[in-house]
């Protein structure tokens, strides 16, 4: 077994213009001071990151792992979330998604598209330079709108969306497999990988790609109502990565799992600070830990109430209260008669008794 790593902060929700969260130095610094070992930082954030410098040149790579250890953090990964949104994008979506593109490439999404691919390319490039051996992103979505079958979606729809999305990401997990760098699609809704069979039905039509694996965030699971824990089970030797971002899910006779297009203080399903909502996270990082997961915890702090910087101070003390310092004996080695395969096999009435 191995003891987790951790723990970790997601940088993506604290990173602003104002500081300490307005450039590298000072926000791993604040981190730090929050009892962090660890910042996933997410790659198109330009204050934080110059990813074109990341992934062509070692010496700022090197820099910049430097300047992170002067803060007393390491870099766990980089995170190219929103750029992998926009490796597939379902029109109904365009103008929505424009945002996350540069503001020359709005309105062109032939051109976003090629812009998030090399994107996604370059942070698989600065993962590697960085001595990184895994990454984070979204898959993206073309079948998303149609998620509910209402009306009657026509024979092949999902197919063409799944063998479209495949044909895609193929050759950007080639090229990660050539870096040796796992991309790891955090499984969220409004993505076209958004649970386990979804997952599924993307490693058939990439032939089981071995560079394809899953984040692990057990809130979106709880929001789906999909057994968390069992997913562990299921998918033990394709999770890469995991998030420790907690939720609540309260039905009511008036909303369950959509929301009724409520906000998230008013919706049946939210999320909350690590420890605030109802994720067992006791059984995942037993269940993590058992499995051998090699990874970091990391903090992805979103809660309808509390205030971010009170939910980043508790919740590195949350991840490290839950991860193990796993044993290095077996607990009842105290009690073991030290007999040999001779006395096994007279104990099993197979061996004479000298």
């Amino acid at each position: 077994m191995k003891t987790i790593k951790g723990p970790g902060l997601f940088l993506a929700q604290f990173a602003g213009d104002t500081a300490p969260f307005d450039n590298f130095d000072s926000i791993t610094a604040w981190a730090a001071g929050c009892g962090y070992e660890g910042v996933q930082v997410p790659s198109g954030t330009k204050s934080l990151i110059d990813l074109d410098q990341a992934a062509t040149s070692r010496d700022y790579a090197d820099d910049l792992k430097g300047r992170a250890a002067e803060s007393g953090i390491q870099i766990t990964e980089l995170s190219a979330h929103l750029q992998g949104q926009l490796v597939a994008v379902h029109p109904a979506f365009d103008e929505a998604f424009d945002g996350f593109a540069p503001q020359e490439l709005r309105g062109n999404p032939a051109a976003r598209q090629q812009w998030a691919v090399e994107q996604v390319k370059n942070t698989i490039d600065a993962s590697a330079l960085l001595g990184l051996d895994r990454m984070a992103a979204f898959s993206g979505a073309l079948a998303w709108p149609y998620f509910y079958p209402w009306p009657q979606r026509p024979a092949g729809l999902v197919e063409a969306a799944f063998d479209e999305l495949a044909k895609r990401w193929r050759p950007i997990l080639d090229h990660a497999d050539a870096k040796g760098v796992d991309i790891c699609f955090e499984i969220h809704p409004g993505e076209d990988l958004h649970d386990g069979v979804t997952f599924e039905m993307f490693l058939d039509r990439v032939d089981e790609h071995p560079r394809a694996k899953m984040l692990y965030d057990p809130s979106h699971y709880l929001l789906q109502q999909l057994d968390y824990l069992e997913n562990l089970d299921i998918y033990a030797d394709r999770i890469g990565m995991f998030h420790v971002k907690d939720a609540e899910f309260n039905p009511t006779g008036r909303q369950g799992a959509y929301g009724g297009y409520q906000s998230w203080i008013d919706r049946a399903g939210r999320f909350r600070s690590p420890g605030d909502g109802q994720v067992d996270f006791k059984a995942i990082f037993s269940k993590l830990t058992a499995m051998d997961f090699d990874g970091w915890a990391v903090v992805e702090w979103e809660c309808a109430m509390k205030h971010p910087e009170d939910g980043a101070r508790e919740g590195a003390q949350f991840v490290r209260d839950h991860i193990i310092p796993v044993t290095d004996r077996v607990f009842d080695d105290f009690a073991d008669s030290g007999v040999d395969q001779d006395a096994n096999l007279r104990m099993l009435g197979l061996g004479e008794r000298k």
